[in-house]
């Protein structure tokens, strides 16, 4: 009890919640989603601290987090209730995360990113980008054919549309009884856009561009189900999960599944803050949101990273050409598809830019094959009495029209970062790499119950990681400011008895003070103490 009282100490006097945490424009923002009858309403102060309490000491549900507050006065001090003070329904938590959304989420996790770049643990000049596997809140056996769920929903859905039209003509017919005109409704006004140097054409260019995309940090990580890779039909396209729509099914070491992948952006600096955080379906590959997170970490804290390192699975050449037009170095292997082959290699073949042809091992040419390129590959074949009478022919190919080539017309930005793979700070990189994220996943299962999410459906998930990884930054902004002791009168007026207290040899005696101590008393102690906001 002692360690968790100076922990919550150390918190509420580094933290300052009111004026950075929880902004003005935030406060303005919750204030809308509150009613004026009925429950009392929870201060969002009050809210992040219970979700911090949970974090911090590995607690799965609200149930559970509001009878662990009714029984520490550790935490009932760090949250400013008193011991006679009722404090919130487990229920009104859910009810609250459901108002706020993700949005108010993300917003507490930049605000202690915030912080922490003010207090200069953001170093910004290289960021590094990984996922892990976490289990779903569902089980297998819970999998059933997509198109009978979705015909079941749309089933129920349409009964519900059906009832709520024929309740608001209903009340449409009463109010129009009672109070035959009616006031008008307010148009919102469209959002001034911002002056740009773009010509016209180019913006409307970027724009049709922008809108065909799928942004993946808009979408909070959802899957575009709109396109399928080369034909491939994926495993989520035919069934479902009941439990948990969302999550799809993923590989572990037990077999099979139901889970999501969490990706981290994390700087660089000794303090490894994370600065970007998104949960994706199992289905999502690594690499697909890895540009957006990129960009978005570099433009929302003013970054100007020097290079981003990942592993294999980020060595895409969208992932290169991306990061490399912005003079961002690309630190991540690229995977050679050649070596399944007994053949010679694309990069044993010399390429002669002034000529445009390919040299092969044995001296002969590959020319450019206009009729066989596409816009995205260009290929070059040799002439096929050249290879067929080539003593390295059996090494090469088993074509009687001779070896062929294809040419990313990218591949100048490929050969930038085969360049880096022989250069000590890209080896650095990788290495580094190992030590920086890696045990940060390492930390939140062993510490904080990144295992398993504990909530279901893909916007709760985003909620619980982004909490997480908040907290996680939290703890390394505590270890900056160092342990801070917040002066308390209640030391001066029961000094023996709260001796006892943090040394941790007397909780009885200790809640026995509490227990016999004047109501009015305590309630000036509390004042004096801890404000509410």
């Amino acid at each position: 009890m002692c360690h968790w009282k100076n922990w919550y100490r150390k918190i509420t006097s580094t933290v300052m919640w009111s004026a950075r945490l929880i902004s003005p424009s935030c406060a303005r923002r919750v204030q809308e989603t509150y009613a004026c009858k009925g429950r009392p309403s929870i201060d969002p102060i009050v809210f992040f601290k219970l979700q911090l309490v949970l974090f911090f000491e590995g607690i799965r549900s609200e149930r559970q987090l509001m009878r662990h507050a009714a029984d520490r006065l550790s935490v009932l001090w760090y949250l400013g209730y008193g011991l006679g003070e009722p404090l919130p329904d487990h229920s009104s938590l859910t009810r609250i995360r459901t108002r706020y959304g993700v949005d108010m989420f993300r917003r507490f996790f930049e605000a202690i990113v915030e912080q922490c770049q003010q207090a200069k643990l953001v170093w910004g000049k290289e960021l590094y980008i990984d996922g892990t596997k976490v289990q779903a809140n569902a089980s297998t056996d819970s999998l059933k054919p997509r198109f009978f769920v979705e015909a079941h929903l749309s089933t129920l859905f349409s009964h519900q549309t059906e009832e709520a039209t024929e309740e608001g003509e209903q009340d449409a017919s009463q109010d129009e009884s009672a109070s035959p005109e009616l006031s008008p409704q307010v148009e919102k006004p469209d959002p001034v856009e911002v002056p740009t140097s773009l010509s016209a054409e180019l913006h409307c260019e970027l724009s049709q561009q922008n809108e065909a995309r799928h942004d993946w940090i808009e979408q909070l990580g959802a899957q575009d189900r709109r396109v399928s890779s080369r034909g491939y039909q994926r495993m989520a396209d035919y069934f479902v999960s009941t439990t948990d729509p969302d999550a799809t099914l993923m590989e572990t070491t037990k077999g099979a599944d139901m889970g999501y992948r969490t990706h981290y952006v994390v700087d660089g600096g000794k303090a490894r803050i994370i600065v970007g955080v998104l949960v994706t379906p199992s289905e999502v590959m690594d690499n697909q949101p890895m540009r957006d997170l990129v960009f978005r970490a570099s433009f929302r804290w003013k970054l100007r990273p020097q290079h981003v390192t990942g592993d294999t699975k980020y060595g895409t050449t969208d992932n290169i050409v991306a990061l490399e037009r912005e003079h961002i170095r690309a630190y991540v292997p690229i995977a050679d598809l050649t070596q399944r082959t007994p053949f010679f290699r694309q990069q044993d073949f010399q390429y002669d830019a002034k000529r445009d042809v390919y040299l092969c091992p044995a001296g002969k040419e590959l020319r450019f094959d206009r009729p066989h390129s596409t816009e995205r590959q260009l290929r070059y074949r040799a002439r096929a009495k050249d290879c067929n009478h080539c003593p390295l022919k059996a090494k090469c190919t088993t074509s009687i029209q001779g070896r062929s080539l294809c040419r990313s017309v990218d591949e100048q930005y490929l050969d930038w970062v085969r360049g880096y793979h022989a250069t000590e700070p890209y080896k650095k990189a990788l290495r580094k790499r190992q030590v920086w994220v890696e045990p940060l996943f390492a930390e939140g299962k062993d510490w904080h119950g990144m295992r398993r999410f504990r909530l279901r459906r893909l916007w709760r998930v985003n909620c619980e990681a982004l909490m997480r990884a908040g907290g996680q930054n939290l703890k390394r902004l505590l270890k900056k400011r160092g342990w801070g002791r917040r002066p308390c009168p209640a030391e001066a007026l029961h000094a023996p008895l709260f001796g006892c207290l943090y040394v941790g040899y007397s909780s009885i005696v200790a809640g026995l003070v509490f227990l016999f101590a004047d109501s009015s008393e305590y309630s000036l102690m509390k004042k004096a103490c801890v404000p509410r906001y």
